[in-house]
């Protein structure tokens, strides 16, 4: 697992190593196979942005049967400004770390957040599985600015996410196989539903997994609730780890 990454000097340079590092990805699968013996790791941040500290957790769980295996933390500086499509700069220091305190690399990562559903198609996800090496995907919770027609109410239901401007809508849910698309352009992800009647998750791939993969790791990991278990048990994590760290500022990194 790679893990070398510098933060970016200006906006530009950002943008620039976005669009280089994008060539890189990869949308084939070569990864372990949804509910494949393996282990899955969910990576999550959270923010304190009065004291400019960030804290990312890296949990990992075994695929089957949805135990964790192991947790990491780590604390640190905001490493950039936050810039509506460059939100991985500000996560990657502390992500990286976190997942390299893991005594064993995970076979895939899942973010909260986005993969190729990003406006240079470069996210998170994206991102943090070139830099690595890993096959990862992004689970978000809300569309970002891109548009798709309602899934139907049953689990495992999707519709196409979409990149359009002027979108055409049709009546009514898409049926399960997300077949019937309300929104003309390139899609980007899928709106997916977890369980039944609940709002859908925000799937995208990132690297060295196809998007209906991506999907089929997202329902094997989300069997009871609304989202993946790894990205539940990596947001309670970064959260304890940012209380930790701002009621003892002193310790800038911890595992």
């Amino acid at each position: 697992m790679h893990l070398h990454h510098t933060t970016p000097a200006t906006e530009d340079e950002a943008i620039a190593r976005q669009l280089t590092l994008r060539e890189r990805v990869s949308h084939e699968d070569s990864g372990p196979a949804p509910g494949a013996p393996a282990t899955v790791a969910g990576v999550d941040v959270a923010y304190d942005d009065e004291h400019g500290i960030v804290a990312a957790a890296a949990v990992t769980l075994d695929a089957r049967t949805l135990e964790v295996r192991e947790r990491a933390t780590a604390t640190g500086p905001v490493a950039f400004p936050y810039r509506p499509g460059l939100l991985a700069y500000r996560e990657l220091p502390a992500v990286l770390d976190a997942l390299g305190r893991l005594a064993t690399p995970p076979d895939l990562v899942v973010c909260d957040g986005y993969g190729t559903a990003h406006p240079r198609r470069f996210g998170l996800a994206a991102h943090l599985g070139v830099l690595t090496g890993l096959p990862a995907i992004g689970v978000a919770k809300n569309p970002f600015t891109f548009r798709h027609r309602p899934p139907g109410p049953e689990r495992g239901a999707w519709s196409p996410l979409v990149d359009a401007e002027d979108p055409q809508e049709a009546d009514g849910p898409a049926d399960a196989h997300g077949t019937e698309r309300a929104f003309h352009g390139e899609e980007v992800g899928r709106a997916l539903r977890t369980q039944p009647g609940v709002k859908p998750v925000y799937v995208s791939t990132g690297h060295r997994v196809s998007l209906p993969t991506a999907c089929a790791h997202v329902l094997n990991l989300a069997r009871r609730y609304r989202l993946p278990e790894t990205t539940r048990a990596a947001d309670q994590l970064c959260r304890a780890a940012l209380k930790a760290a701002t009621a003892h500022p002193g310790g800038a990194s911890q595992r």
